[in-house]
């Protein structure tokens, strides 16, 4: 569902965000001028092997030293999952078969804005990474347990929706649920 009524009109296009305004009327019926953020979607993908499950150490400029996922910006006619596959590829050099949509999470706020969370299962590495001038990405392993218990509570973790669904879900069924899902299907 858009936050953005049809007739808003956009006006301010950015590299990344859009500003759209439309007026609103009240309940006095006066009018207010009301504005929303629009922004490609994200996808953010937590690749496995086995009982390994990857993560990052990243950089970018002006952003130092920090652990998360992998990911980015969806592009102009993609589809969420293809999305998922090119990031994936092209942070990591993995590809997967075995792939599954976790949560899609829209924004809770003033910005139309999706993160699609994918699982990415027995992956296998084929091509080295092809990184953005402005990213420097060290890919890193660790269990299951250790990355919900340790990874996803450290501060430098940069995944808040994602802390929020663990931490939310954090009792012994819900984790065993999750943890269940990051391993190999029989």
């Amino acid at each position: 569902m858009s936050k953005i009524p049809a007739h808003a009109q956009c006006v301010f296009k950015g590299e990344i965000f859009d500003v759209y305004q439309w007026l609103q009327t009240m309940y006095d019926g006066s009018t207010k001028t009301f504005e929303c953020l629009k922004r490609p979607d994200t996808v953010v993908v937590i690749p496995t092997q086995g009982d390994a499950v990857f993560y990052a150490e990243q950089e970018q400029p002006n952003k130092g030293p920090y652990l998360s996922l992998f990911g980015g910006r969806m592009e102009d006619g993609e589809e969420p999952l293809e999305a998922a596959k090119r990031e994936l590829l092209e942070e990591t050099g993995f590809v997967s078969d075995d792939w599954e949509l976790l949560v899609s999470n829209p924004f809770r706020g003033k910005i139309e804005w999706t993160i699609h969370y994918f699982i990415a299962r027995n992956c296998r590495k084929v091509a080295e990474q092809t990184l953005d001038g402005g990213e420097k990405i060290t890919i890193l392993s660790t269990d299951a347990d250790s990355f919900l218990q340790n990874i996803v509570s450290d501060a430098r973790f940069y995944e808040p929706e994602l802390k929020d669904a663990v931490y939310s879900a954090f009792n012994p069924a819900k984790a065993q649920e999750f943890k269940t899902k990051l391993q190999p299907k029989a």
